[in-house]
């Protein structure tokens, strides 16, 4: 173990592992999360570019910049309990 494993919590940023035709895999915090696209419909046509392109303007919320899409990890981590509306 190295002394920067010391020194407190996970900041690693977050990270879309991979694309496939039914959503996409997210890991956050260490956990791996899956977005179907049935419920994260703003991801379903969007390129692949974009949606690698994720960022997290303070813990807990991420962003989307190329498709200005705001998304909460409680969102994505209970996605019946906050029920999303696709214009």
């Amino acid at each position: 173990m190295t002394s920067s494993a010391l020194l407190g919590a996970d900041i690693s940023e977050p990270e879309v592992t991979n694309v496939s035709i039914h959503g996409l895999w997210l890991l956050y915090n260490g956990e791996e999360h899956f977005l179907p696209f049935d419920d994260f419909p703003w991801f379903r046509e969007a390129p692949i570019g974009s949606i690698f392109n994720v960022e997290q303007p303070h813990p807990g919320h991420l962003y989307w910049p190329d498709l200005d899409v705001d998304l909460g990890i409680a969102t994505i981590r209970s996605p019946q309990d906050y029920p999303l509306v696709a214009g």
